[in-house]
């Protein structure tokens, strides 16, 4: 019993800490004879895949298939499980009721660009919570002395590797990368996700020249409308980290849905 639960709170952990979408499901009553005790528990992810066990057969089947949607839902749910209607159906479980609890999604900032203000970003976002994940096309900035916190740091092709980590609606991107001759390759492949932000840095001349390298590249005004440049809330931030802690306000507000003033 105790590996059991073990097992599935370091599964629970580690949803939780790489930010993986899944659910937990409790046995809160058993009436008579079921399968599992109050207490059993389970971590079922958004593939079906469990980890522990509430019963098997046909009670962890509906239980599984439940979980799956409230992850996709985002809201948990109980299932109750009635005694069988005959006393010979072959269904284990009766009188029994399981909590699906859904794991918070974690956010991941992605910060494209590992130069001073990218690693303020990096180091002042783990702070907050925030799942970290570092990509440049230069190696050695990328070394983990400079990123100890980051879940994940990526080098080479700037676009090839954002697209390879298929950035979600938990995704919020920031761009300092300190040159613009390639942002436009980012922004195309992050313009077909559902990141609710986008940060680019630079100044005006070279944030024009980036968006109109993108319009010609047919990625839509629509998306381009929509990334915040200059980035960062204005607090008048000069040195790395005061401009990280404008750019983590500013997406902090956009997380909690607060508009900008």
């Amino acid at each position: 019993m105790y590996e059991e639960l073990e097992a599935v709170y370091t599964a629970i952990l580690e949803a939780l800490r790489t930010g993986q979408p899944a659910a937990v499901a409790t046995v809160v009553e058993a009436d008579g004879s079921t399968p599992r005790d109050v207490g059993a528990k389970m971590l079922i992810r958004a593939d079906g895949q469990t980890v522990g066990t509430v019963g098997g057969g046909d009670v962890e089947q509906r239980v599984t298939a439940a979980a799956r949607v409230a992850i996709a839902e985002g809201r948990g749910r109980e299932v109750a499980i009635q005694p069988p209607a005959s006393p010979t159906a072959d269904v284990c479980g009766a009188g029994m009721r399981v909590l699906i609890e859904v794991l918070p999604a974690r956010p991941t900032l992605l910060v494209v660009g590992a130069g001073h203000v990218g690693q303020a970003v990096a180091e002042m976002g783990a702070a907050l919570g925030y799942r970290i994940v570092v990509v440049d096309d230069r190696p050695e900035l990328l070394a983990p002395a400079r990123f100890p916190a980051a879940a994940e740091r990526r080098a080479g092709d700037l676009a090839e590797q954002v697209g390879a980590l298929a950035p979600d609606e938990h995704t919020y991107v920031v761009i300092v990368t300190p040159h613009h001759t390639r942002d436009e390759h980012v922004l195309a492949v992050l313009a077909e996700r559902p990141v609710p932000y986008v940060g680019l840095m630079g100044s005006q001349r070279r944030t024009a020249n980036t968006f109109r390298r993108a319009q010609e590249a047919g990625i839509p005004a629509a998306f381009l409308e929509r990334i915040h440049t200059p980035v960062g809330l204005d607090i008048g931030a000069e040195t790395p980290r005061e401009i990280a802690v404008s750019i983590l306000a500013q997406v902090i507000a956009t997380q909690r849905g607060v508009n900008e003033q």
